[in-house]
């Protein structure tokens, strides 16, 4: 898998569905932080996102679990990217808000976890969108909520 920053010119008149569709067939590279972070999006469709994850030992806090900030970080990749898969072409989106509830605690041993978005509302300028990340076997890890800015752009 290839990781980096796309240039302006490779999504040119791209929107945000065909964008993440390129990226999960490999034709866009991923973002370097899914390198980092050790998760990738899997799927993406209407209003959907999709990410798996697998925690390891470089994510424990000093208690032994996986710390509660990577779970976030997923519920907040998978709901924007929720929101992403609407956008048309030259549009963008940021983050104004993540709140999340951990459930259970995540284990650097608990194998592949997934993290799905779903867009809640989407407004001209404002989205909502939710996430639940789950265990292999189904459990719910954690759940959340974003709150989301669409990035229109300028004439």
């Amino acid at each position: 898998m290839e990781y980096g920053v796309c240039t302006a010119e490779e999504i040119a008149g791209l929107s945000g569905r065909d964008f993440l569709d390129k990226m999960i067939a490999g034709e866009l590279p991923a973002p370097p932080i899914a390198r980092t972070l050790g998760f990738r999006l899997i799927e993406a469709g209407d209003g959907v996102a999709v990410f798996e994850g697998r925690p390891g030992p470089d994510l424990l806090n000093p208690l032994g679990s996986v710390h509660g900030g990577w779970a976030l970080t997923l519920i907040d990749s998978a709901a924007g990217c929720a929101l992403h898969t609407r956008l048309p072409p030259g549009a963008g989106y940021t983050t104004v808000e993540t709140k999340a509830n951990m459930t259970r605690a995540i284990g650097a041993e608990d194998g592949a976890v997934r993290c799905e978005g779903r867009v809640l509302s989407h407004g001209r300028q404002i989205a909502t969108a939710e996430a639940r990340l789950t265990s292999a076997e189904g459990k719910l890890l954690a759940h959340g909520t974003s709150t989301l800015i669409i990035l229109h752009p300028r004439a």
